[in-house]
């Protein structure tokens, strides 16, 4: 397949224009249309990038040609959304997190492989410099073996204001910072360390936001690892830190500078030689699907991975007592 035509499935997250404008910008790629439940949003997104507009599923896929879908609805409606579009037999990308619940998670799955479609989710910050530098060190063995990983990721949406309100709609969302921003860290940690054990959580509300706006998650691994997921809607400055560390060395990295220490620099923290960045996980979908390269990291198996580190970061929240994943 040279060509790829797609429709955009909801107009919810913050990122769906950036998805839209990546896509239409690669070789071969047209947006033909968008559906919303919410007309007028469908029409507002239409307008800019002149496509035909859908507020009925149905009608959509019944006159439209097409082969692909980019979902970006509320989380609450990715089950039936790419469930659906699994079975219309569309090639699928879609924003984190797959689904609220495992059981969700697992349908969508289910449908996936039933029906032999192309699936990626968005985890873009594998893709980056410092962190594909971070597992490359890991994987080498140059940390020796890793006993603590900890990531930060942060900014001030909710005490700035430009968050949209939505985003604090745990119906919609299935939660707050954790689920949102917070995925990211989940899924690196998921990447560097494999699965965890067990999750404890601490999560609060600096804002008074009816979800949680702080929040940090802690896991531990089978063999004494613990790694440490940050996140936040409240923080101006000081957004984005990634540290691993080991028996043998660590590295850190921050939006300016990757660096790191072992055997090899003496102990001396020296800057990275840093790989190159890799294409976006919707650049490499639509390459898996309109040149066929091998399959990326990013698959459904991994979605589900992260959905069920979330349900459970959550349930220990709410009973204040560590939740057991093993």
């Amino acid at each position: 397949m040279n060509n790829m035509r797609a429709a955009i499935i909801g107009t919810w997250h913050v990122h769906t224009e950036e998805y839209a404008r990546t896509f239409a910008e690669q070789e071969g790629c047209q947006l033909c249309a968008v559906w919303d439940p919410d007309l007028q949003k469908a029409v507002t997104f239409a307008e800019k990038f002149g496509v035909t507009t859908y507020s009925d599923l149905d009608e959509l896929y019944r006159k439209e040609q097409f082969e692909a879908v980019i979902v970006c609805s509320a989380t609450s409606g990715h089950v039936p959304l790419i469930v659906r579009a699994a079975e219309e037999g569309k090639h699928i990308f879609t924003e984190k997190v797959l689904a609220p619940t495992v059981e969700g998670a697992e349908k969508i799955r289910d449908a996936v492989i039933r029906n032999g479609v192309r699936f990626v989710i968005s985890y873009p910050h594998k893709c980056i410099p410092g962190l594909i530098f971070a597992k490359q060190m890991i994987d080498e063995g140059k940390l020796g073996q890793v006993t603590y990983a900890r990531m930060r990721n942060t900014h001030n949406g909710s005490v700035a204001g430009w968050l949209p309100a939505h985003f604090y709609d745990k119906d919609e969302c299935g939660g707050g910072a954790m689920i949102d921003l917070g995925a990211h860290p989940m899924y690196i940690l998921l990447w560097f360390l494999g699965e965890p054990v067990s999750v404890s959580s601490a999560f609060t509300s600096v804002t008074g936001k009816p979800v949680e706006d702080n929040a940090v998650s802690v896991l531990t691994y089978e063999n004494g690892a613990i790694g440490v997921s940050e996140t936040g809607f409240v923080s101006r400055f000081g957004n984005y830190l990634v540290e691993v560390c080991g028996t043998e060395g660590a590295v850190r990295v921050t939006d300016s500078e990757t660096i790191w220490t072992g055997v090899e620099t003496q102990g001396q923290w020296v800057p990275a030689s840093l790989p190159e960045a890799s294409d976006l996980p919707i650049k490499q979908w639509i390459d898996w699907v309109t040149k066929d390269i091998p399959a990326p990291e990013f698959d459904i198996e991994e979605a589900v991975r992260l959905t069920k580190l979330m349900e459970a970061a959550y349930k220990a929240s709410e009973t204040g007592r560590a939740a057991n994943l093993s």
